[in-house]
């Protein structure tokens, strides 16, 4: 469920947006549930972390033709980093730059850990966490309203998560290094539909074991002052 920005008592989404411009959307996610918007290319999307050690799974589509759609591998293979930071270039499986991370207040995104489903749930946790909602069931809700179904999804961004690879190759899911307040920014290069799960796990730290809610602004810097 999305929730429009109504309390006067709420910063001012143009002075916590990491690029200046006009606010053309401002919205919370609430604590586990999904969003979805079309930014326009140009546009900027600050993501805000607003109590910290909170993960946002994330896909990324072409608007236009949503079989051209975020690729972890092409990604990652393009900058020679498995994380995301300032700079890093959000690659379709075409090549086509979807969007870029223009501003990073904390400096390490994972591209590896994927989304935590039902199935996944019960393998890594037991049979006791079967029917907890997880990201997956977020993006199938989410994505359906956009024609998107299963066979579209694809592995995934973690914004603010921490997976640090160990030397023996295996992968640790961890406190993550954000905190309340923290933003990551992006700048679409094409028309992009953003899908997100704000994630619901609270069998691992990537939440601090208590989603939270998260703040997305949406700012055009062409208008600003």
């Amino acid at each position: 469920m999305n929730t429009a920005i109504a309390n006067s008592h709420i910063p001012d989404a143009g002075r916590i947006a990491l690029t200046p411009g006009e606010v053309v959307l401002d919205e919370f996610v609430e604590a586990r549930g999904p969003w979805s918007a079309v930014v326009a290319a140009g546009d900027v999307l600050t993501i805000v972390d607003l109590e910290g050690n909170q993960a946002v799974d994330c896909l990324l589509y072409a608007a236009e033709d949503t079989s051209v759609r975020y690729s972890a591998a092409v990604t990652i293979a393009q900058q020679q980093s498995i994380v995301l930071t300032t700079g890093s270039v959000l690659r379709a499986d075409t090549g086509v730059a979807l969007m870029t991370v223009v501003a990073d207040e904390v400096g390490v995104h994972d591209t590896i850990g994927g989304a935590c489903s039902q199935e996944s749930n019960t393998l890594r946790y037991g049979q006791h966490t079967r029917e907890q909602h997880a990201c997956v069931e977020n993006f199938l809700i989410e994505g359906s309203h956009w024609g998107l179904g299963k066979r579209d999804l694809v592995s995934n961004i973690n914004w603010f998560m921490n997976v640090p690879v160990d030397p023996d190759g295996a992968l640790g899911i961890v406190d993550g290094l954000s905190a309340p307040g923290k933003r990551v920014a992006l700048m679409a290069q094409v028309d992009t539909l953003v899908l997100v799960s704000n994630c619901p796990q609270i069998n691992n730290p990537c939440n601090g074991f208590n989603p939270t809610p998260v703040r997305m602004i949406v700012t055009r810097p062409e208008a600003a002052l």
